[in-house]
């Protein structure tokens, strides 16, 4: 029982935090610590673990908003994609490894939502932390065409980097599920299912509120 893998809600608008750590080397990493820093610190901290990384998925103030406070309680670094808004201390590019202790976390660069946005993916253990960039049920909101067109891109980009059987595990609780599988995400979620026609998706993108509506989807 090497892996430690925690999902904690944050408050806010329905955030969720991550602990990720390792138990026999008992260093750990915490992802958007956002409105409950204390209370991820708290977890690594009850189970043995030296908080070694602070990971932000993307620079959003209600997942970067407890990074001071984090890193304060543990002396961590911040870790973000280069040219984040954060300003992080460790700086990634786009298929970063980041060793934590025997687990190695890669770093997909995902841009639309935002342009700084990361996902994290523990291949061996199945493991996709998606931000706001893939939700269950649904993809992560775009201001314009364009940042719709990236976002396809990038959403192709993580279904053709992802296997089937990895766990999602969202930046928002916003779906009928906390967490889900891309399999699953390929079958009922209305964006992935228009992945084959970028217009189709683009559609979807400007009637989301009618077509949630009249679907009953949360």
């Amino acid at each position: 029982m090497k892996l430690i893998f925690e999902q904690i809600r944050t408050g806010g608008d329905r955030n969720f935090g991550y602990l990720i750590g390792d138990r026999d080397a008992k260093v750990a990493a915490l992802v958007d610590p956002s409105y409950s820093p204390k209370s991820l610190v708290e977890r690594a901290e009850a189970q043995g673990l030296h908080t070694q990384y602070i990971i932000n998925t993307h620079g959003h103030g209600d997942h970067t908003n407890g990074n001071a406070k984090a890193k304060k309680l543990t002396g961590a670094r911040i870790v973000a994609f280069r040219g984040s808004s954060v300003r992080p201390d460790l700086p990634v590019e786009d298929g970063h490894i980041l060793e934590l202790g025997s687990f190695s976390l890669e770093l997909i660069h995902v841009p639309g939502h935002c342009d700084d946005h990361i996902m994290i993916y523990v291949a061996e253990q199945r493991i996709a932390i998606t931000g706001d960039h893939l939700f269950v049920g649904k993809v992560g909101g775009t201001g314009t065409e364009r940042d719709a067109r990236t976002e396809y891109d990038s959403l192709k980009k993580c279904l053709d980097r992802l296997p089937d059987d990895v766990t999602i595990w969202p930046g928002h609780d916003y779906g009928c599920r906390p967490s889900s599988t891309i399999a699953l995400e390929k079958v009922t979620n209305p964006f992935l299912l228009r992945m084959g026609n970028i217009d189709e998706f683009l559609k979807l993108k400007q009637e989301w509120a009618t077509f949630k509506a009249e679907k009953g989807l949360k």
